[in-house]
């Protein structure tokens, strides 16, 4: 068995406006929007946990879009920028031209209101994604997946992607029981669903990884949920003997008050 490695893919940066197709409430804080159009030729992502910038109105109501460059987005000076944010490409069908990306629907923001109230023929511009981590290889016990409710749209990918065969084993934090999805089963694949109820944000899942049996070189770890939660996990499992390069901790969003 190969020694696993997270390969990194560049690609070319593309800006794309793209059109709602349909909608779906997957659950009380997940709402699917499917987007389709023909700007979508030559899109990719190889990566279970891509990520893609998405564009939304500012204040005012309005568009204002950045141009692409390598050092980064330039917008046009004296306007309100149109806010961006991070989201992962839950599924990708070249043949129909369909971009499917899942959100969490929480608080007030820019992306959560415009998911919230997204019709057919409501319209969208993203760009990316500008690279993707491949993983290469599998530990010798396989995979273990750790993250919340954020991570899910990635989780459902690493899951449908996986290689006939492979271990996995899966822990999820969710607001509450109504917001388990339907995921991939099969042979190797043991998911686990964390219910937050009151606790803050990150703590089942800081503690559901810290009950794992860990053996040093056994698995690869992929984590994904707030960013001190994230740090904190990855903190844990290096001092627990697991290399660095074998974790994969992204923080997917900042509490209230975090830097």
């Amino acid at each position: 068995m190969s020694t696993p490695e997270f390969r990194m893919i560049r690609l070319p940066l593309t800006k794309r406006t793209l059109t709602v197709a349909r909608t779906e409430r997957l659950s009380p804080h997940m709402q699917r929007v499917v987007l389709t159009g023909p700007e979508l030729d030559g899109f990719q992502s190889p990566a279970p946990d891509d990520h893609i910038k998405l564009f939304f109105p500012n204040s005012h109501g309005q568009m204002v879009l950045p141009e692409l460059s390598e050092q980064g987005p330039v917008y046009p000076q004296g306007q309100e920028p149109s806010p961006a944010r991070d989201y992962t490409p839950r599924t990708f069908d070249p043949q129909t031209r369909e971009l499917t990306i899942d959100f969490v629907l929480h608080g007030d923001g820019p992306a959560t209101s415009w998911a919230a109230h997204a019709k057919p023929g409501s319209t969208l511009t993203i760009a990316g994604p500008r690279g993707s981590a491949v993983l290469e290889g599998m530990a010798p016990a396989g995979l273990i997946l750790a993250g919340d409710e954020t991570a899910l749209p990635a989780i459902g990918r690493w899951l449908d992607e996986a290689p006939e065969g492979a271990a996995i084993r899966v822990l999820i934090e969710i607001p509450e029981a109504a917001d388990q999805l339907p995921l991939k089963t099969a042979t190797g694949i043991a998911v686990q669903w964390l219910v937050r109820g009151d606790k803050a944000p990150g703590q089942c899942l800081r503690e559901a990884v810290a009950g794992l049996t860990v053996e040093a070189e056994q698995h690869v770890y992929w984590i994904a949920c707030d960013s001190a939660s994230t740090r904190q996990i990855r903190m844990d499992l290096e001092a627990r003997g697991v290399p660095r390069q074998l974790i994969k901790a992204k923080g997917y969003w900042k509490r209230d008050g975090e830097a």
